[in-house]
């Protein structure tokens, strides 16, 4: 670093470290949560981390001096995972008479508590999907007590509580008919997941509505700052933890590959995570990078974009479109695709 200022060095050594902790978070989607839980907690900040090294390329390319070598080099790395955090190419929209249209979306319990200071959000939230007409509607965190004649459009449906009390959990609304159905209970843990055989013409496709352990992390920044980064990272650690052990009790009910499958998923994760890369497999094709655009962000975090909700779907299934809609009715952004069952 000879030739260097004082405060060149600096900068060099902030960008030396957040190169190295990019590198170290390109490896953990192969690594067990269970054996590094509290370094898995990086998965979350890639998005960030991709973005701090473009800026400290940027940087040494305005100074015109060797050190953006660092930081291209760890760009040029993990240039297959960019298309996981922003997707440059325009979205995919292929219109087809079988289209089958399906909706991913934490509605937040109808932000019965408040979250929002907003009043009216579940009438809002109703008349979108009212107005979206997805054929199957996958809604994590359904407040049960609210009936499901909230869709009358839908002449079917599978509703499964999680909490304790018997309240919340997650549905699956659908205009076909649902043939099977079943739980997937995960242990001590108000979340779970549901799958739902439905009847499209002569073919059936297993529709899965998965909700992985939450991290409850408030996007607030001075909440974050009270908790404190030790405790903070601790119950990150712990919470991949769960997660690792609810895609294991997951994976038992998806050796059934003779059904095409479509996977809606709050992962409460990141696609650079080892629950996102367990789960997808070489099955399954991640609806945004195939047919979306841009950040995908999905979660409402006034942090960075953050991409933790996903719709997965069998690579026996072609996918004709995507859309993430920038609504804020809750605390998440619904998702929407189109996928064709091949002939």
């Amino acid at each position: 670093m000879k030739g260097l200022k004082f405060y060149d060095k600096f900068m060099f050594f902030l960008n030396t470290i957040v190169a190295f902790a990019l590198l170290i978070g390109y490896i953990l989607p192969f690594i067990k949560p269970s054996v590094f839980p509290s370094i898995s907690v990086l998965s979350l900040a890639i998005g960030p981390l991709l973005i701090a090294n473009g800026l400290f390329f940027l940087y040494w390319l305005f100074k015109i001096r060797r050190q953006l070598f660092l930081s291209l080099l760890v760009l040029i790395i993990g240039f297959v995972n960019l298309s996981s955090f922003y997707k440059f190419s325009e979205s995919k929209k292929v219109a087809h008479e079988d289209n089958i249209s399906i909706m991913s979306y934490n509605v937040k319990s109808f932000n019965r508590y408040k979250w929002i200071e907003e009043d009216g959000l579940k009438d809002s939230i109703i008349n979108f999907i009212s107005q979206q007409k997805p054929q199957i509607l996958a809604l994590q965190e359904y407040y049960t007590k609210s009936g499901t004649a909230l869709f009358e459009q839908y002449p079917y449906h599978y509703v499964q509580t999680s909490s304790p009390k018997g309240t919340f959990g997650q549905a699956i609304f659908s205009q076909f008919e649902i043939i099977n159905k079943g739980s997937v209970g995960f242990e001590n843990t108000g979340n779970n997941a549901i799958y739902a055989d439905v009847k499209v013409g002569k073919d059936t496709l297993r529709v899965y509505n998965v909700h992985l352990q939450s991290h409850r992390i408030n996007p607030n920044v001075e909440d974050l700052q009270n908790e404190g980064g030790k405790s903070l990272i601790k119950r990150l650690g712990n919470t991949f933890k769960m997660q690792q052990e609810q895609i294991n009790q997951l994976q038992e009910t998806l050796q059934t590959k003779t059904l095409k499958t479509v996977i809606c998923a709050d992962m409460n994760n990141s696609a650079f995570s080892y629950v996102y890369r367990d789960l997808k497999r070489n099955r399954f094709q991640d609806a945004f990078k195939v047919a979306g655009n841009g950040f995908g962000r999905s979660f409402d975090s006034n942090l960075f974009p953050l991409r933790i909700d996903f719709i997965l779907a069998d690579k026996s299934l072609e996918v004709n479109d995507f859309k993430t809609f920038d609504n804020r009715f809750s605390d998440h952004f619904p998702l929407k695709t189109s996928v064709r069952i091949k002939d």
